[in-house]
């Protein structure tokens, strides 16, 4: 059986690589635990940044003053099914398991929201 993999990772505002947040060990340390990621990089310029990294896809997390509430990311991923299982067995609360159309395409989805406020939409298209 293979393992759920991300695929890609898409920002619902500006940049994928800067979604806000207030503490940025607080976040690598919560999205290492909870979403299976490793730290890639930190940075201090533009802003204080650290880029995280699982399957060759980045999410960064930026001391920025945006409304985290507002924002967060769309991820594309394998294997959807275990990789609900797998956040659930983290303690991570799983809203909402259903299927989505958009585009005439159908895609199994469902939503994270972490503790800084940051909304993921978890996404696999259905095979048709």
């Amino acid at each position: 059986m293979s393992k759920p993999t991300f695929q890609s990772a898409s920002p619902y505002q500006d940049d994928v690589l800067a979604l806000p947040v207030k503490n940025l060990d607080d976040a690598s340390d919560w999205y290492c635990k909870h979403f299976g990621m490793s730290e890639f990089q930190r940075k201090q310029q533009p802003h204080p940044t650290v880029i995280l990294e699982r399957d060759g896809v980045q999410i960064g997390f930026a001391i920025n003053d945006g409304d985290a509430s507002q924002d967060g990311a769309a991820i594309r991923v394998t294997h959807i099914e275990q990789l609900k299982t797998e956040f659930e067995a983290s303690g991570l609360k799983v809203g909402d398991f259903r299927v989505d159309e958009r585009d005439g395409k159908k895609f199994q989805v469902f939503f994270i929201v972490a503790p800084d406020g940051l909304c993921y939409y978890i996404h696999e298209p259905i095979e048709q």
